[in-house]
């Protein structure tokens, strides 16, 4: 906040640094303000100046079987992979977070390591571990991998939320003879749902928009919404692809809305005063 109290190089510096901190961003998000206009050129090329406004390509879009079937793969993959990775990142982050024995560092690193290993090397090493089992064109192959893409995600903001919980709520669950089963659903789950959400939802993101993993895993049958833009672009440029792409772009800012909701929610939880 600008004080009256700040000397002539202090406000330039005020100014300049938000100055600096504007043009990033709109180097960031300019690619994306570009490519929404031209989903409602009525042209047949991705080009400015517009032509006009039509609608004909998100036309295109719904009716096409092609587009319908990737948008169905994603649909299923994506959901699927996001419970898979759920379930597992709930767990492990609990495991993580409450035991304690040799070498946990280390493993803490391995499951988290999706994350930092190039997507390239993953695509490549799911493809020769699942093509000898005959699962290398199926859905199976597909929802496993991207559930792995996602469970670091679930991970850290679990054990994120579990920083800060209550560990003398399950101790009195279980001294009142509630089973562990139980507890976790009745008092540890409620508390770290806003957590189990928020990793859901970058799960349900990095497998919905996952391109690299699925050219290698996918057939033409389970070509997800990602891979047939891929297509597209190298085989018939379309501004459909743009309409496509503004559909994602919707989506993504529908998450990015939701995960601060989320945000805002744990906050008052947080800072709500006890009883």
């Amino acid at each position: 906040m600008l004080s009256p109290y700040m000397s002539p190089v202090e406000r330039v510096w005020f100014y300049t640094l938000r100055i600096l901190c504007g043009l990033v961003l709109l180097f960031l998000v300019l690619p994306v303000l570009v490519i929404v206009p031209l989903s409602f050129n009525s042209g047949t090329f991705l080009v400015y100046p517009l032509q006009g406004f039509s609608l004909r390509w998100y036309a295109d879009f719904f009716n096409s079987a092609e587009w319908m079937r990737s948008l169905t793969n994603s649909m299923i993959v994506a959901p699927a992979a996001t419970v898979l990775a759920m379930v597992f990142g709930t767990l492990a982050s609990i495991g993580l977070t409450r035991g304690e024995f040799r070498g946990k560092a280390l493993v803490m690193s391995l499951v988290i390591s999706p994350m930092v290993v190039p997507v390239v090397i993953i695509g490549v090493a799911s493809y020769l571990f699942f093509a000898p089992l005959g699962l290398g064109n199926s859905y199976i192959s597909l929802i496993i991998v991207h559930a792995v893409l996602g469970v670091p995600f679930v991970i850290i903001t679990v054990s994120a939320t579990l920083q800060g919980f209550n560990h003398n709520l399950v101790r009195a669950a279980a001294s009142l003879g509630a089973p562990p089963v139980l507890t976790f659903f009745k008092v540890t789950l409620p508390l770290i749902a806003p957590g189990v959400i928020s990793g859901a939802l970058f799960a349900f993101a990095t497998s919905f928009d996952e391109v690299v993993v699925t050219l290698f895993l996918a057939g033409p049958e389970q070509a997800t919404l990602p891979r047939q833009m891929f297509s597209g672009i190298r085989e018939n440029l379309s501004p459909t692809i743009a309409a496509a792409a503004t559909l994602l772009i919707g989506f993504s800012v529908l998450l990015l809305l939701t995960l601060e909701w989320l945000r805002g929610r744990s906050e008052k939880m947080r800072t709500a005063p006890t009883a």
